[in-house]
């Protein structure tokens, strides 16, 4: 295969996980991802949809995907493999004993998709890697992913929370942002008792209780809160 055709073959899978992983998809920005013009987009689309791709365009907005089209699970290269194990390893050490459980999880899926020779190599290389940890390894929350499901949700969340002179108080937050530190993990939220604005400590949530009801998520980026309420998160 010519490598002219063969960039055009990545492009185009390129542009198809996007399609997949993102809602809308303008032309301009898939241009602007792979340094091409707007006309090559608009020829790429088009050999999609011949090869029976089910690409929406939406007048004035974007591309998407027809509800409910979903590929064959993408083959892994043995450098991809490796590097999901590798992460594994580094994860196991993170703070948060929900989020280790949920990426353990995450990959015990992805492995049971490899080829046997695949697994064979993985497991192998699981076995020969160790990770250094901080001697310190105790998980000191977990409470992370149910944070996250709330955050893309839109769900309020009612936390009873220890402040640093081990005073609790029953706050009902609107989950904007997570910050990852090296010890612990911290959540951004919209405070309706202090009606502002919070930095919280997720190894200082006591309780949490997801509720049913429902927020109207902020319209700002994180960049744009970082510039507006802070320089660099704090607590």
């Amino acid at each position: 295969m010519p490598p002219s055709d063969m960039k055009r073959l990545t492009r185009l899978t390129a542009i198809l996980i996007r399609l997949l992983t993102k809602k809308i998809v303008t032309a301009s920005e898939l241009a602007a991802k792979f340094d091409v013009s707007v006309r090559t987009i608009y020829r790429d689309i088009r050999t999609l949809e011949q090869a029976g791709v089910p690409v929406v365009t939406e007048e004035g907005v974007g591309y998407t995907l027809m509800d409910g089209y979903r590929i064959p699970p993408v083959m892994f290269t043995e450098s991809e493999a490796n590097a999901l194990i590798t992460a594994e390893e580094i994860v196991s050490g993170n703070k948060d004993a929900s989020f280790v459980a949920a990426f353990s999880g995450a990959t015990a899926k992805i492995k049971a998709l490899l080829r046997e020779t695949m697994k064979e190599k993985v497991n192998l290389l699981q076995d020969r890697t160790i990770v250094k940890q901080a001697a310190y390894k105790e998980h000191s929350s977990s409470c992370l992913s149910q944070l996250q499901i709330s955050m893309t949700n839109a769900q309020l969340v009612k936390i009873k929370y220890m402040d640093e002179h081990a005073v609790a108080t029953d706050r009902i937050i609107e989950p904007f942002a997570f910050y990852g530190t090296g010890d612990n993990w911290l959540i951004i939220a919209y405070c309706r008792l202090r009606k502002d604005f919070r930095v919280f400590r997720l190894d200082r949530i006591v309780l949490l209780e997801p509720l049913q009801e429902k927020f109207t998520p902020q319209k700002m980026t994180l960049s744009e809160f970082f510039q507006q309420h802070y320089s660099t998160p704090d607590i």
